[in-house]
């Protein structure tokens, strides 16, 4: 089993910043991507950005170029850089972390709430 604790999320005016964590544990070797999902009120949850142990990225269209995903192995910890908010971007973040292998369980953090006003 694999245990997500987010931190970071909060209320913040258009144009601020906001940095979210995420922490693993449990049985961190299984981990293999871990990243960010969102999902805002009457709308499905959708990607924000992922990273592999490599050091891969992926990320959602509407938050390429003003946010950034990075990694820290050995803390096994996953943080996502928010610049440039807009009122769109709030919702609940999600942490999500992948097995190495496929068809393995998935894991989910249970959300932090992300607020941008306008």
């Amino acid at each position: 089993q694999v245990q997500l604790v987010e931190s970071g999320g909060g209320l913040v005016q258009a144009g601020g910043s906001l940095r979210l964590s995420c922490a693993a544990s449990g049985s961190i070797f299984s981990i293999g991507t871990m990243g960010w999902y969102r999902q805002a009120p009457g709308k499905q949850r959708e990607l924000v950005a992922t990273k592999t142990k490599g050091g891969s990225t992926n990320y959602g269209d509407s938050v390429k170029g003003r946010w950034t995903i990075s990694r820290d192995n050995a803390k096994n910890t996953v943080y996502l850089q928010m610049n440039s908010l807009k009122p769109e971007d709030t919702a609940v973040y999600y942490c999500n972390a992948k097995s190495t292998w496929v068809g393995g369980p998935e894991y989910w953090g249970q959300g932090t709430q992300v607020t941008v006003s306008s």
